[in-house]
């Protein structure tokens, strides 16, 4: 439909068809309505200088008010007396706004910013699940479908989850992410996840669906956790981040109690959502009082995959990190994703969540837990060392799959003087766990923050003041040099560098 602008009546009149079309027809309306800017760009702008001509024409054309006006004066339902005292009243009401306005500006002052503003974020929450309800869910999740054709390699995988189920085997980090939704969906809690082959995993570590070798068939393991459980749905979307987590962002404000994940299908992905991210989810509360508690799931971590397939750029969203507006965490156990995911869910603060996941790790035997953490253990901002050496004169703090090679490290060589302490929430960071890490190494004498990525990006900038402000002195740094690209392009180079990386961490 075409409608002009200077008609207020017809503009009116047609919108209000188009609605009613679309709700009687569930049918898409375009409407075109012709009008102008009278003030170009925007009321500083002076639109003469590229547009003389049209804003010639412009400048005579009577204002919409005007015409209207002059209108209903013709047809008698007006009197010019009366129009021009609905002007004055109008004119008199936003006069006395502006100045209530001002009034009001004037007595502001600038808040005091606390270390943090929202310091319930550091409160423990309650996440662990009862290991009768782990088997329940479990066991359900393992359940082969009947009268259906499983791929042979989907039959070993369930296999292998009810043995990690039923506590023969330790959890792979797969299993951990499908039992933390299982006893969410089981509590009654609804998950949407979306992203590139989401429902398979990009390397194939989910398998939230099923598919009949024969016919296609589908089967959702999720779906059949108990009767009455919640709604799961998951979906691959296209290869537009810009527009699918555009999208997922707007349903996690309308559907407030959904835990909504959104998957790159590497960490590098979320490039092509970065307007989303810059405009909307680090910023939202601040600007408009608005929160989500919408998660981020990057596949992140250096193998020599080369410069496209590393990094899920971890610096872009610590220097986004401020007044407490997302949680950023690199979890390094399946049982502390379990437990960062369920807490995501269950903790009544909304707020959006930045987790850096694994590739390799996935199936990294050294990347296990005992399904026993599920039901007894929470998540842990800041896991200390495991071997809890006594009288360490080093201590090395890093965050990620370093860990793993740090620890490598230390058991080859046979060191008994270093403390490796992981950080598994960056932002906000549990100050108060960190004060007790420095309290139980009162003897240290070399501090190294040690991490996989650049030196110009990771974690260093963001954890190099706060590391140095808590221990009253310099940290010194393991990495790799600063770069202009994430990652090298060759795997031989990648090797000597995380070889020489881990060997700096100890001798510096």
């Amino acid at each position: 439909f075409h409608v002009n602008g200077d008609d207020p009546e017809a503009a009116v009149f047609l919108m209000e068809m188009a609605l009613d079309f679309r709700q009687r027809f569930q049918r898409d309306i375009v409407i075109d309505m012709v009008c102008y800017r009278r003030h170009g760009h925007n009321e500083g702008d002076e639109p003469n200088f590229t547009q003389p001509t049209l804003y010639n024409a412009i400048d005579n054309q009577p204002h919409v008010s005007t015409q209207y006006i002059e209108r209903l004066i013709a047809a008698g339902d007006l009197a010019a007396e009366e129009a021009e005292q609905f002007k004055q009243q109008f004119d008199e009401s936003l006069n006395q706004a502006l100045v209530h306005a001002k009034e009001v500006a004037a007595t502001f002052r600038p808040a005091i910013r606390q270390p943090l503003s929202t310091p319930e974020l550091l409160d423990p929450v309650d996440t662990r699940v009862a290991p009768d309800t782990l088997r329940r869910v479990g066991l359900a999740l393992t359940r082969e479908p009947e009268n259906f054709q499983i791929n042979a390699k989907i039959r070993r995988l369930i296999a292998q989850r009810r043995a990690m189920v039923e506590g023969t085997e330790p959890l792979d980090w797969g299993c951990a992410e499908a039992l933390a939704f299982a006893s969410l969906l089981h509590d009654n809690i609804p998950i949407r996840l979306s992203g590139q082959d989401s429902r398979r995993g990009t390397f194939s570590h989910r398998h939230a669906v099923y598919y009949d070798v024969t016919t296609r068939e589908r089967y959702f393991p999720l779906k059949h956790i108990a009767p009455n459980q919640a709604t799961f749905c998951v979906y691959n979307s296209p290869l537009s981040e810009a527009a699918v987590l555009g999208f997922d962002f707007g349903y996690s404000l309308d559907y407030r109690n959904i835990l909504i994940l959104w998957e790159a299908q590497f960490g590098d992905f979320a490039n092509g959502a970065q307007t989303i991210i810059d405009q909307y989810i680090t910023s939202s509360e601040s600007k408009w009082g608005v929160t989500s508690n919408i998660v981020l799931l990057l596949p992140h971590g250096y193998h020599g995959q080369g410069p496209e397939h590393s990094s899920a750029r971890m610096e872009r969203f610590l220097q986004a990190c401020a007044e407490d507006n997302i949680i950023v965490a690199n979890c390094t156990t399946p049982a502390n994703f379990f437990h960062l995911i369920r807490r995501q869910a269950l903790r009544p603060i909304k707020k959006p969540l930045i987790v850096f996941t694994p590739k390799g790790l996935l199936r990294d035997k050294r990347c296990t837990s005992p399904i026993d953490d599920l039901a007894n253990q929470t998540f842990q901002e800041i896991i200390p060392d495991p071997d809890k050496p006594s009288g360490a004169r080093r201590l090395i703090l890093c965050q990620g799959k370093v860990f793993y090679d740090l620890l490598d490290y230390r058991n080859k060589h046979q060191i008994d003087d270093t403390a490796i302490v992981r950080i598994e929430q960056i932002y906000p960071l549990h100050t108060p766990k960190l004060e007790t890490v420095k309290a139980a190494h009162p003897d240290v004498q070399h501090l190294v923050w040690c991490q996989e990525e650049s030196q110009n990006m990771g974690a260093w900038f963001f954890m190099e003041p706060r590391l140095r402000a808590l221990w009253g002195r310099d940290f010194a740094y393991a990495g790799r040099d600063a770069s202009s690209s994430p990652a090298t392009g060759s795997l031989a180079i990648h090797l000597l560098e995380q070889d020489d990386l881990i060997a700096q961490a100890f001798r510096i």
